[in-house]
């Protein structure tokens, strides 16, 4: 009669032996139902039937070897094939939660740039974005500006070379969208740093700006210099003043004012350049300026021949000013993307408990393309513990730079 550790043993061994093919049918399962159906098969349906696929294989082996149903080792046999089983039907079940269910063949595209095309300037690695052929058209929009389409196929813009070629092409298209006031753009970029663009037009000028229940009103006027697009102005006119915000303004410089000069190094005569802005303001002088103002009020601009325009202070923007007092505090904002191998995939954020466990408050979460069709979906702010997060997610959130990090989240 063997001893109880050498039972014991005996009965592991016989677990692993007969338990193999019962984990294989368990995590099989575990995949299929996760995948296909959304529903996680119940845990004790998983293991009955295993015990009941490695009664077959105990059952032959009993017929060899009679003795087996009166040792313990069938109880630690029976055992290891349950706990085979129900780690089998968990790792099948997180598979079929991470395992994207559409593939295209841009997704086996290199996702990072080749090494050739990074420059390294003080220690950090940037890379230069340059077009390649033509800017095309986007379907269902109309042809874009010539002067715009020569602008980006001669533009080049730096970004960091440690970041994927799928949020370069994001940071480049916001960029576009920004600079040349596109309607729409679609960048795709190599492992070279050559881009192929496709833009479209404003779908609208000066309408698209105008907000709703306001009408956009000129007047001429002296106007300041320095005004710029979103400037809150107020017009004092002869039937009263009203207030609202710039939306266009064209200004004729003074004759008088001298140009600016610079001085070349080789000693020639200084030539002259005319100054240009970082953004499209007014040099001051006599002009228009069109502003947005509310639809009661436009019928006192509409009478008056000319106002006097006063710039009204804003002061510090909120936003800014609750970063630097976040920042005062030792804490940052940050913008994590939710990797499909991590713990967060398929939990809510009261389940993750992010604020107790990281010390992390949520701020806002951006969904995925895939998760939301309509845009409006996509941005849920102030989420509750309800929420939950899938791969692809964008989490805005607040905390200190080592539970950021500990939260598994990279900087923009």
């Amino acid at each position: 009669m063997p001893t109880l550790p050498v039972e014991v043993l005996l009965g592991i061994y016989l677990g692993l032996l007969t338990g193999i093919f019962p984990a294989l049918v368990s995590g099989g399962l575990g995949f299929v139902f996760k995948y296909f159906t959304g529903v996680t098969l119940p845990g004790l349906g998983v293991v009955v039937l295993a015990v009941a696929v490695a009664g077959v294989n105990g059952g032959l082996l009993g017929l060899i070897d009679p003795t087996i149903k009166q040792s313990p080792r069938l109880l630690v046999a029976v055992t290891v094939v349950m706990m085979l089983s129900l780690y089998a039907h968990s790792q099948g079940d997180k598979l079929g939660t991470t395992l994207p269910k559409r593939f295209s063949l841009r997704s086996f595209r290199p996702n990072t740039l080749s090494t050739d095309v990074v420059e390294f300037v003080g220690g950090i690695g940037q890379v230069t974005i340059t077009p390649t052929g033509q800017v095309d058209d986007m379907e269902g929009y109309p042809p874009l500006q010539a002067d715009v389409r020569a602008a980006i196929r001669e533009g080049s813009w730096q970004f960091p070379a440690d970041v994927p070629l799928a949020e370069l092409e994001r940071r480049l298209t916001e960029r576009l969208q920004s600079e040349h006031d596109l309607a729409d753009a679609v960048v795709s970029i190599n492992s070279r740093g050559r881009a192929t663009i496709s833009a479209a037009p404003p779908s609208g000028g000066l309408s698209a700006r105008v907000p709703a229940g306001h009408r956009a009103v000129s007047v001429s006027a002296l106007v300041p210099t320095g005004i710029a697009r979103g400037d809150r102005v107020r017009v004092v006119t002869e039937n009263g003043a009203v207030e609202g915000t710039v939306l266009s303004a064209r200004s004729t410089p003074d004759a008088e004012s001298p140009e600016p000069m610079v001085t070349t190094d080789g000693g020639a005569e200084a030539a002259a350049v005319a100054a240009r802005p970082v953004a499209p303001t007014t040099t001051g002088g006599e002009g228009r300026v069109t502003v947005a103002v509310r639809r009661e009020a436009a019928s006192t601009l509409l009478r008056a021949s000319r106002g006097d325009v006063v710039v009204l202070a804003r002061g510090v923007r909120g936003e800014y000013e609750l970063v630097s007092l976040l920042r005062g505090a030792g804490a940052r904002i940050r913008r994590l993307t939710v990797a499909s191998d991590s713990d967060l995939v398929g939990r809510t954020l009261g389940e993750a408990d992010v604020r107790e466990t990281d010390g992390v408050a949520v701020l806002a979460v951006k969904r995925g393309t895939d998760q939301a069709a309509d845009a409006s979906e996509r941005w849920q702010f102030s989420p509750d513990a309800t929420v939950s997060l899938a791969a692809g997610d964008e989490l805005f959130a607040v905390g200190t730079s080592e539970a950021l990090d500990r939260l598994g989240g990279t900087p923009r």
